[in-house]
């Protein structure tokens, strides 16, 4: 329990430990971003770490020219696709075992709710997922678990990679010194974590229907 108030603590106040970050690294500031990105997206059982709320405070950072946005955009960019390089090739090492329940660092539930994104959106899952907090750690685990084709799997990894990170250092960057924003940022903050959960929310509760309707007919 300690372990999550310090966490959702980190998540709700992280434009604060980020300027304590900046005030202690200074230019290492930016190899902490990177281990950190790298390790929510390349370590399967890590899917809680603050990959959106983090660039978006980090562009917030480089709007006070605290830090360069084009070295967050480049470095944390490397570190999205490098982390789901490794972590497909993790999935494709593992392969089916992941879907038994045998591996206890795997959750099930998430492996199940990764695989109905993948059904729903096939290739562009790889793409999409890098929007979904946790469904963004287990897709490209997933997708080598399928056996996808790496080079299918790397061509959409690269873009969503730049992507993820190009729009959320954008939007610190551009809009995390507005007044308003500066005022309510644990608020913001909030926001961005329900709006990229929604997706995974929705999914979930179409899943959970799926799973009713065989019981349903049954009965009738």
């Amino acid at each position: 329990m300690d372990l999550l108030r310090q966490l959702f603590d980190f998540i709700l106040h992280i434009d604060t430990y980020l300027s304590q970050i900046i005030a202690q690294y200074g230019a290492w500031t930016l190899a902490v971003l990177f281990a950190i990105i790298f390790i929510e997206t390349g370590v399967v059982v890590m899917p809680f770490l603050p990959g959106d709320s983090l660039i978006f405070a980090a562009g917030t950072f480089a709007a006070r020219g605290a830090l360069n946005p084009w070295a967050i955009f480049i470095a944390l960019s490397i570190a999205a696709i490098l982390g789901d390089t490794v972590n497909y090739w993790i999935g494709h090492r593992v392969g089916a075992k992941a879907y038994s329940g045998e591996l206890k660092w795997v959750k099930k539930d998430h492996m199940e709710r990764t695989h109905l994104f993948f059904n729903k959106h096939g290739g562009k899952a790889i793409f999409l997922a890098r929007f979904v907090p946790i469904v963004r750690t287990f897709a490209p685990f997933v997708a080598g678990v399928s056996q996808m084709h790496y080079g299918f799997f790397l061509r959409w990894n690269v873009i969503g990679g730049i992507v993820w990170v190009g729009i959320f250092t954008a939007l610190g960057y551009f809009f995390g010194n507005i007044p308003f924003v500066q005022r309510n940022f644990e608020l913001v903050i909030v926001a961005i974590v329900l709006i990229s959960v929604i997706p995974a929310v929705v999914e979930a509760m179409k899943a959970h229907r799926e799973s009713r309707k065989p019981k349903l007919e049954a009965e009738v």
